[in-house]
């Protein structure tokens, strides 16, 4: 058991828009992610998705409203729920969601990441 600085692990990496693992608890893991731009309209069939905001502002688009998360803000996606993640600017996020979650949802095109790498 040891404590991570989620600092030191957004030092490790520079990839925008490729989580990278930083831990896990029961049969989620706690991801790190650099992002900038827009996304892809995605939806996870099976799995909530936490977004956590560590540094930055990121602007999370749904089909019926935006809503803009600033530093030390959260938001959890329910399961079958379209969003969009969008940022003006680099942010980092920490995600919380289960294993089995892919980055692109029900979508798999060049932005997929389907083997995640362990920093």
């Amino acid at each position: 058991m040891e404590k991570v600085n989620l600092t030191e692990k957004f030092n490790k990496f520079e990839q925008l828009w490729s989580p990278k693992i930083v831990g896990e608890m029961n049969e989620s893991y706690i991801k790190a992610a650099k992002l900038k731009g827009e996304f892809i309209w995605h939806k996870h069939d099976n799995e909530d998705e936490l977004f956590f905001v560590v540094k930055g502002k990121l602007m999370i688009k749904l089909r019926d409203k935006n809503i803009q998360l600033q530093e030390g803000e959260f938001l959890i996606i329910p399961k079958g729920v379209e969003h969009l993640p969008v940022a003006e600017e680099e942010v980092h996020v920490m995600l919380i969601e289960p294993k089995s979650t892919l980055n692109t949802g029900n979508i798999k095109n060049e932005k997929t990441h389907e083997n995640l790498d362990w920093i």
